[in-house]
């Protein structure tokens, strides 16, 4: 049976962005349900890069837990020319138009894999594509499992190497693609019925001038809530998007961004809490 949460008393023991290995995680969707359990989560959100490949998975964990899983991604979209990240909450896994979006998504990334492949090969590296597919697995690859390929090719000694001189900002392994508008995402996850939060604003190495003019073209494109907690985020920035957010009459949502054990300040449910729910995305989902 599903556990039905009580939000007066549960939403500080929420955690709605985390990843599992169907996209760059570490855990599966059920080895992920049974840690945030065990470190006290009661709601859960698993928002996978680009897929709802876990869901199913996570939900029928959560069944045997008191744990409530809500449906949830992470979309990849532009503002302006800019990568920008999109967590989807609360629809429907089922729709078929959420189905074919991720399935474009999916051709992108599979399409960028081959481009940053055939450039690290350009640059001297081995041919990295089959391992980092094999890293992958049945998941959505990412730049993330470039890295791992390259530390086991022995290319670079850690995945932070990897980054910094091969796939990071600028690197030969960035490739630009065109993803989808921000406003194309968040109808997208709208006529699931489901809702739009910005990720982690001062993830995008931006001015708080941009920050706040990323999260007025949020807010324009009918975007629904801002995430203004999460690990990293020191309490003046968090204030300051918690004003620019009210100012365009956005919600606030808040998640650990959760990848892999062994971080103990992005572990599961450890964010700065909100003093009160008011303002909680939560109460528009449940």
């Amino acid at each position: 049976m599903s556990y039905k949460p009580n939000l007066a008393e549960d939403f500080a023991f929420s955690d709605l962005h985390c990843h599992s290995n169907c996209s760059d995680g570490e855990l599966s969707p059920r080895q992920l349900v049974e840690r945030a359990a065990d470190k006290g989560v009661k709601i859960l959100a698993l928002t996978d890069h680009d897929t709802i490949d876990g869901v199913a998975d996570a939900t029928q964990a959560s069944h045997d837990r008191s744990l409530m899983l809500i449906p949830g991604v992470e979309l990849t979209a532009l503002w302006g020319k800019r990568v920008v990240h999109i967590v989807g909450l609360g629809f429907d896994p089922d729709n078929p138009e959420l189905q074919m979006y991720l399935c474009n998504l999916k051709k992108i990334r599979d399409q960028r894999a081959e481009l940053i492949a055939a450039r690290l090969v350009k640059k001297g590296c081995p041919d990295l594509l089959g391992k980092a597919k094999a890293l992958a697995g049945e998941g959505q690859i990412g730049r993330p499992h470039f890295a791992q390929a390259m530390v086991a090719a022995r290319v670079v000694d850690s995945p932070a190497k990897a980054f910094s001189l091969y796939l990071g900002a600028g690197k030969p392994g960035d490739i630009k693609v065109e993803w989808p508008d921000m406003s194309d995402a968040i109808a997208c996850l709208h006529q699931a019925g489901g809702y739009a939060v910005l990720a982690h604003p001062t993830k995008y190495k931006l001015t708080f001038t941009k920050i706040r003019e990323m999260i007025a073209a949020f807010a324009e494109s009918d975007g629904d809530a801002v995430e203004a907690r999460y690990p990293g985020i020191d309490p003046g920035q968090t204030r300051q998007i918690e004003i620019a957010a009210q100012r365009h009459d956005l919600l606030l949502s808040a998640g650990s961004d959760f990848h892999c054990t062994g971080f103990s300040w992005s572990e599961l449910g450890k964010y700065p809490k909100m003093p009160n729910s008011e303002m909680h995305i939560l109460h528009r989902i449940l």
